[in-house]
């Protein structure tokens, strides 16, 4: 396996913060043009799979478990929430037009599925196209933007306490997505009020307005047929059917975003020195065991998906394995369990600051010294 560097072993051993040696032709050819093909049936065959798992749990649970209790609530929680992401990956799959040929396809099912989720399909689709033109950008990434030492708020300054980082980590995954999506929390910088509900919001071109409108309907369908089903079967019953899944995928979802794009060697670019493929190099593979194939693949095989946009899950690791050798250096991986990187990750890289060498001026490292 590959081993863990820190940012000085890493800087020692090699050079992948300088620009690389290949372009984005030379690693698009080492790649079997087979795996940008996309096919309808196999798509929707994941997906129906997905779906198949997913309903077998709500029915053994919601029929063999008739007073739900905490251990099997949390039990339910964290399977069902598993192939919840599975099923998100599924629609952002499709906000990249990585599930078929057909644009209008993909938009329709991706819809369907984010909506189902709560998530706003269009606009999310908008700023995470704009987080895939801008990744490793230290003033215009717009998902999770690195902060400066003088940004960092007074409580993050005690995240090496064990008790203020549990308490950090844990409103983290409770609440991050939710309020990302809400209030852009943890998002760019728009001088303004942000939120993917607000369809004249800085976030979006006038040219979007309908689509965000669409997403917003889509999201308040679903919270209807929630109070709905609230009123009919009672809070609780939602609330263990729902509720904790839902909580449990936007948790993990968190996680991953955070671990595929943050760690110790991974730098990121000022405007004077990022480009395109420079910042599309700076995402990490990360092993999360047997949630790689829950996740279909979004985990393990990220640095492929931020390459090749299009490519569905299916052929991302055959890709990953023929361009290896190319990237060298280039490719990050990390295979520390998942839940570990993360505590350690929300403890190392609190903050980014410029590299002290005069030849390296222009990258940002992350640090945690106050």
């Amino acid at each position: 396996m590959e081993q863990m560097l820190n940012s000085e072993e890493k800087k020692a051993s090699s050079v992948p913060y300088l620009r690389p040696p290949f372009t984005y032709g030379d690693v698009k050819r080492a790649i079997p043009p087979h795996c940008f093909e996309r096919s309808v049936i196999t798509s929707f065959s994941y997906l129906l799979s997905d779906l198949a798992i997913i309903f077998s749990l709500f029915y053994i649970f919601t029929t063999y478990i008739k007073e739900p209790v905490l251990i099997s609530w949390i039990i339910y929680s964290l399977l069902q929430g598993s192939f919840l992401v599975g099923l998100w990956m599924i629609g952002h799959e499709c906000s990249h037009h990585a599930f078929s040929d057909y644009q209008w396809l993909d938009d329709t099912v991706g819809f369907i599925i984010h909506s189902l989720l709560l998530f706003p399909y269009f606009s999310f689709k908008y700023t995470h196209g704009h987080h895939h033109s801008r990744t490793g950008s230290l003033h215009y990434e717009g998902t999770n933007p690195p902060m400066l030492k003088s940004q960092v708020p007074s409580f993050f300054k005690h995240l090496s306490n064990t008790a203020v980082r549990f308490l950090v980590i844990t409103l983290l995954l409770a609440t991050g997505l939710p309020l990302h999506l809400l209030i852009n929390f943890r998002g760019r910088d728009y001088g303004r009020f942000a939120s993917h509900f607000d369809p004249l919001g800085p976030m979006f071109s006038r040219n979007q307005f309908f689509q965000v409108l669409l997403s917003d309907a889509g999201f308040l369908a679903t919270v209807y047929g929630l109070y709905n089903l609230v009123l009919i079967k009672g809070f609780a019953w939602v609330a263990f059917v729902y509720g904790g899944p839902y909580l449990v995928m936007c948790a993990f979802l968190m996680v991953v975003l955070v671990l595929n794009h943050t760690h110790t060697f991974v730098p990121y670019y000022d405007s004077s020195e990022w480009d395109w493929l420079r910042g599309s190099l700076c995402t990490i593979d990360r092993d999360f065991g047997i949630l790689n194939k829950v996740f279909h693949r979004a985990t393990n095989a990220h640095v492929a998906h931020h390459l090749f946009t299009n490519m569905p899950h299916y052929h991302i690791e055959e890709a990953t394995r023929a361009f290896k050798p190319i990237l060298g250096e280039h490719y990050h991986y990390d295979d520390t369990p998942f839940y570990k990187s993360f505590w350690i990750t929300i403890k190392e890289c609190v903050y980014v600051e410029e590299d002290k060498d005069d030849q390296n001026k222009g990258l940002y490292w992350f640090r945690n010294k106050f």
